[in-house]
């Protein structure tokens, strides 16, 4: 049986406001969408989410507003069964909230309010510390303040705890306070934003891992939505390719290939085996609409894993 790993995940809480739409309006133009959803998202919840139903063991840091949003986020995270206990609400502060638009060929557009995901410091991280210190991983993503990210990483560094960052949305960044990182995983449009080198093929991306590696990233992983991934260290680099689905909505699909492969890594698998699983777990989530609730979980992903894995 594979090892249950721990997975804390310092981030982002959102509520999703999801439009469907045929096309999205021009300038000006007003034109009827064709359904509309209200869910929980937050890349850092929409990873902590995709890692509880791959089996691990999840921990959230996060902070939420005090608005009505606020306690329903934190009860969703407990009935889900991932620990809240360092998820507070902050008074008189909005909660993170993310009005998404979606084409009918799956296709999204996001805007993030962060609200209270800017209350997020790196104090909150030294009052998770004995959570944190007992992780396989912990999880990173750029809802939150910068100096939060830096901090962490650096506290995972001296701590000798395997991190992930997910630098989405993207930004400029520091890449000597991420030196030493264990993995960098970005897709293709944040490769380019904080390269400014595009991004459109396998050797774009090999281009832009390479300048990560060299600024002294451990490791890289550029998720190239239907074309896979690219897994790159300084010994090697290799594509590894998608998986067929018939794609409804591609919300939340790089959230649902980041907790689900920080699972299957500290399961135990290879890397690239565990990149192949979680090239299939976001591919899958595409298949229905919205985020968190379109994550497979473990035992409907194992019969999708049987079937696929060997072909």
């Amino acid at each position: 049986m594979a090892k249950r790993p721990r997975i804390v995940v310092v981030g982002s809480a959102n509520i999703d406001l999801v439009t469907y739409t045929d096309q999205f309006p021009r300038p000006g133009e007003t034109i009827f969408g064709q359904k509309f959803d209200l869910g929980f998202g937050g890349k850092g919840a929409n990873q902590a989410v995709a890692a509880k139903l791959c089996g691990a063991e999840v921990f959230m840091i996060a902070r939420v507003g005090s608005d009505l949003f606020g306690p329903a986020t934190i009860k969703n995270f407990q009935d889900l069964g991932i620990d809240a206990t360092h998820v507070r609400q902050v008074q008189g502060v909005s909660s993170g909230v993310a009005p998404i638009f979606v084409d009918s060929t799956g296709q999204n557009r996001i805007l993030v309010v962060k609200g209270a995901n800017d209350a997020l410091m790196p104090a909150d991280v030294n009052a998770a510390t004995d959570v944190l210190k007992s992780a396989d991983c912990i999880v990173l993503q750029f809802e939150i303040p910068l100096e939060t990210v830096y901090y962490t990483v650096q506290f995972a560094r001296r701590n000798k705890i395997r991190c992930l960052l997910n630098p989405a949305p993207a930004q400029p960044i520091d890449m000597n306070a991420i030196a030493d990182l264990d993995y960098f995983v970005p897709n293709e449009s944040e490769a380019e934003t904080i390269t400014g080198s595009p991004v459109r093929t396998v050797d774009d991306a090999k281009r832009c891992a390479q300048r990560f590696l060299d600024a002294g990233v451990r490791g890289v992983i550029v998720t190239l939505g239907a074309n896979g991934a690219l897994l790159a260290a300084k010994e090697a680099m290799e594509h590894v390719p998608a998986f067929k689905v018939k794609t409804l909505d591609s919300t939340g699909a790089g959230d649902a290939f980041i907790g689900s492969f920080a699972t299957f890594l500290g399961e135990g698998l290879p890397e690239r085996e565990a990149v192949r699983k979680a090239n299939l777990y976001a591919a899958l989530s595409t298949t229905s609409p919205g985020t968190q609730k379109s994550f497979y979980d473990s035992s409907r992903f194992a019969t999708e894993w049987a079937e696929r894995h060997s072909s």
